[in-house]
């Protein structure tokens, strides 16, 4: 057998002298193997895909500028938080004059329909004083903005045009993992620049307020608000984010998913904001050992840590330490879940909430709030003085109090102790002095009484699980038996 390379012409010539060998190559060639040609997408949806440049006014000096820092690095450091470069550099320009707009950022966005709806991202538009729009034809429009909701990161600006050639919006849900997806964006201010990878994950969580898609698609300063778009030209998220430790692209890139990103677009479009739900509650996850020590099973739901006075919440009866599962018989996988099921649902309306307390499934029903941006959360209750008496040390490693009614009251609980001191089993669950210990293996605790009784049935060969108040948040222990 003999192979000859080409390198220069990326060719490779194989001289089989086995027919059985040849039988053996067939096989992956008929499969053609072949890279996607993306050049028929790019003349579809490239049209379809803006420029964005954001300008404000300079007062008192504009900080980039005075760094002599690229308007699209600035909006790279400014949207992953990293500070401004140090170093003196001109003002571009030279014009010192407060009154004349400079640039500040850029950014991508596409048109959502042919009279001029244009989609991009929230930290694209955030604090400009004027947005300007380019189209791949070079024509360049003053933008209105919309709305722009900082929660999700989506905004709408409407440009005067009519006839635009807008996107065809996709399916997410048809979306898989190692599918091959492209972006077109301007980074770096490089307009109508074409990258493309494969889709790295779906329901990706980054503590934001939704799930991303995450791809290998390069994605720099300026790609941000750009179309993330699958092989068949329809637009399934917009580049958002990037995760990075150089400040520079690193393979990993996120992307809102577009189904998510339209409803609120919608909402913009119609109310210019994005009305949301609320019930009040203050969540956590459920770690595996919490979820199989109160015998949930599966770690999912939301752990209720605190329940906001006049909410929704409190007055459908949800108490701190309940674990949301399901609402409107949607199922809580995580808790990250919770905000957005619940935001999605219609100030007003009641709805229905399975919750697990105390080893037990039980529905309530609440009457969903407005979701304000500013509404003040629950006030930590100041804590309390001990009660005078004590209980001896557990086997648990916990020495309690009983609690004075004022101390209830404040806390607005009706029962519970107050730990005076933690060692051993119970100090290296995380109990500290000064906690509140509610529940224990799932019994409600009234008094040092009780606690004792429970305390002492507990087996000691097992896992048990405390739930403690720590000023205003609850949250669930498992105290593990000394080895």
């Amino acid at each position: 057998m003999t192979i000859a390379v080409s390198w220069g012409r990326r060719l490779v010539l194989a001289a089989v002298a086995s027919a059985g060998v040849l039988g053996l190559l067939a096989g992956p060639v008929q499969a053609k193997a072949e890279l996607p040609d993306f050049t028929e997408l790019v003349e579809r949806v490239g049209p379809s895909v803006v420029n964005i440049r954001t300008l404000e006014r300079v007062r008192g000096g504009n900080a980039g500028q005075e760094r002599g820092v690229d308007p699209g690095l600035e909006e790279f450091f400014r949207r992953f938080g990293i500070p401004l470069p140090g170093g003196r550099g001109a003002p571009r320009g030279g014009n010192n004059n407060d009154d004349e707009p400079q640039q500040r950022g850029v950014g991508s966005g596409f048109i959502l329909s042919p009279d001029g709806f244009v989609m991009t991202n929230a930290h694209v538009v955030d604090g400009a004083d004027e947005v300007l729009v380019t189209l791949t034809d070079k024509r360049e429009f003053k933008a209105k903005l919309i709305g722009a909701d900082k929660r999700t990161d989506v905004a709408v600006v409407k440009i005067e045009a009519n006839g635009l050639p807008a996107v065809k919006v996709g399916d997410v849900g048809r979306l898989k993992v190692g599918e091959w997806v492209m972006a077109i964006g301007s980074p770096f201010n490089l307009a109508n620049s074409v990258t493309a990878g494969i889709v790295s994950a779906k329901g990706r969580e980054t503590g934001e307020y939704l799930p991303f898609i995450q791809t290998d698609v390069a994605i720099n300063p300026g790609n941000s608000g750009g179309p993330l778009i699958n092989m068949r030209g329809e637009v399934v998220g917009i580049n958002s984010q990037i995760y990075s430790r150089s400040g520079g692209y690193m393979g990993i890139a996120f992307a809102i998913p577009i189904d998510e990103a339209m409803r609120v677009a919608d909402q913009l479009r119609v109310n210019g904001r994005v009305i949301r739900g609320r019930i009040g509650v203050s969540i956590a996850p459920v770690t595996k050992e919490v979820a199989e020590a109160i015998g949930l099973g599966k770690p999912a739901g939301a752990l209720v840590r605190g329940v906001e006075s006049g909410q929704p919440a409190e007055k459908a009866g949800i108490e701190a330490g309940d674990i949301i599962t399901k609402v409107e018989g949607k199922t809580i996988d995580g808790s990250v879940d919770l905000p957005r099921i619940v935001g999605a649902i219609k100030p007003g309306s009641k709805a229905t909430l399975q919750v697990f307390r105390r080893g037990s499934y039980r529905d309530v029903t609440v009457t969903v709030a407005e979701f304000e941006a500013d509404s003040a959360s629950a006030r930590s209750p100041s804590t309390a003085e001990p009660a005078p008496s004590a209980a001896g040390k557990t086997a648990l490693g916990l020495t309690v109090s009983d609690l004075t009614e004022a101390q209830r009251r404040e806390l607005k609980i009706r029962g519970g102790v107050r730990v005076e001191a933690a060692d051993g089993a119970g100090a290296r669950a995380g109990v500290r002095e000064g906690d509140v210990l509610l529940i224990l293996d799932n019994v409600e605790i009234a008094d040092v009484k009780q606690f004792m009784t429970v305390a002492a049935k507990a087996e000691k060969s097992r896992a048990v699980s405390v739930m403690v108040r720590r000023g205003e948040w609850v949250n669930y222990l498992v105290i593990r038996p000394s080895r």
